[in-house]
């Protein structure tokens, strides 16, 4: 028997990015393929990118540029290039690095296996189409080996929102939503393998509209299929959109006991103009509105956010409005930018604003929401919350895990390993991560 090849992966960006490259891992697991975690010595390697950082592209020819001497010293290494940036690229790519021998978008991946069969062949491949049958459906089982507690699970792909400064719409495709029943099957799967804990992905997550017995779900109904799987303990989602959170979603957060008090609903800004200039079709105030719904549904839950700063043509007003917005929602964590242009967007081709006023800008945003997050921490003290162990700290015996509210949290001793999930008494706020003490473990 021939040994095995050795794939070597490298993933940029989302969630999502992580479960695709486990995807990929497996597709090529059938033709022999075993992942490691170096470049050296692997038999390909494909770097599975992500579009939504500045210069996402150059960054990409940067990193391919690195390989250039392991690919001379191995002249039969295989280089290929996914994701996002994969599918803005396409043939530039080829052009661009001529030691690229794959390029393939996030909706073509199922198709690898007939790609690196051509590609030891001699030839190169390229594969950038939104293909009318399901990439799912053309993958193969996913292997039995075990897994840690916690993952990953795509239920919904795309977007149809068409923001102004992204490019997801133009590289994911439009918003499509896998069936119920291959979710859940996924999903015992999963449990089957050793998971506690998933974590359902989608460009537009609460947009999930899967065809399933009685017509198309929505997420909420998902859910709460997915709670009645023995073993599964924990289910959160992510990312969301203000627009779909609807209803029954609300409903279920204050339902569901295995759905984590956490919710991740980027806004973006606090400013009308801004929204609007977005292409958001949401306000400030609806915003607000419908952040006040889901804390009277849950009032435990902990909200995160997303903010731009430094739109095209946002104003001191303008920025002053989301600081009054982030003061009012008060979020337990959050994620920041300075906008950068995407090329093909609208707002890249609209007035920027001077990179010093956004950068300071930033400072400000990102001062008031450190604030936010310790004082969220800082509540946590002396309250007893369940906590899924995931691996060990970096002290001796100590081992690190996510609270319900999903923050870092690190016990010394308390005999327990990675997957269980225990309750834990809050002794200390750090700066970004909990301590405990374990009170009772399963």
């Amino acid at each position: 028997m021939s040994a095995p090849r050795k794939l070597f992966i490298r993933t940029y960006g989302c969630q999502m990015n992580v479960y695709d490259s486990e995807r990929m891992a497996e597709a090529l697991g059938e033709q022999g393929y075993e992942q490691v975690d170096s470049p050296e010595g692997a038999d390909m390697i494909l770097l599975n990118t992500c579009h939504i950082r500045e210069k996402a592209a150059e960054k990409v020819y940067s990193e391919l540029g690195r390989f250039r001497g392991l690919k001379e010293a191995k002249p039969d290494l295989k280089i290929g290039v996914a994701g996002c940036v994969a599918q803005a690229e396409g043939e530039e790519i080829m052009r661009r690095a001529p030691l690229v021998d794959l390029v393939v978008g996030p909706q073509s991946y199922h198709r690898l296996p007939a790609m690196e069969a051509r590609l030891r062949e001699g030839g190169r491949a390229i594969d950038t189409d939104f293909p009318v049958e399901d990439k799912f459906t053309g993958l193969p089982p996913r292997p039995r080996a075990s897994r840690g507690p916690t993952a990953f699970l795509t239920v919904q792909e795309g977007c149809d929102k068409f923001c102004a400064f992204c490019v997801v719409p133009y590289t994911r495709g439009a918003e499509a939503s896998r069936p119920p029943e291959r979710i859940l099957a996924e999903a015992r799967d999963l449990v089957a393998r050793g998971v506690r804990e998933i974590t359902l992905l989608g460009q537009n997550v609460n947009a999930y509209h899967g065809a399933g017995e009685g017509g198309d779900w929505s997420l909420a109904r998902l859910i709460r299929a997915l709670a009645g799987v023995d073993g599964l303990e924990r289910i959160r989602y992510t990312t969301s959109h203000p627009n779909d959170m609807s209803d029954d979603l609300i409903a279920a957060h204050g339902e569901c006991d295995k759905l984590m008090p956490y919710l991740h609903l980027p806004v973006q800004s606090g400013s009308d103009r801004i929204l609007k200039r977005m292409n958001r079709s949401h306000s400030a105030e609806s915003y607000l509105r419908l952040i006040e719904r889901i804390r009277a549904a849950r009032p435990d839950i902990l909200i995160s956010g997303d903010f731009i700063v430094g739109f095209p043509e946002e104003s001191d007003a303008d920025f002053r409005a989301t600081l009054d917005l982030v003061e009012a929602v008060g979020y337990g964590q959050a994620y920041s930018f300075c906008y950068s242009p995407r090329p093909g967007t609208p707002a890249a081709e609209r007035a920027q604003v001077d990179p010093a006023v956004a950068a300071e800008r930033l400072q400000r945003l990102q001062a008031l929401l450190g604030q936010q997050q310790k004082r969220a921490q800082d509540r946590m003290v002396g309250q007893e919350v369940g906590v899924l162990f995931e691996k060990p700290g970096r002290e001796a015996g100590q081992m690190v895990g996510k609270s319900d509210h999903l923050h870092a949290v690190h016990v010394n001793g308390g005999g327990v390993g990675p997957g269980v999930l225990a309750r834990v008494r809050i002794v200390a706020s750090g700066a970004n991560s909990l301590a405990g003490e374990v009170i009772a473990a399963e």
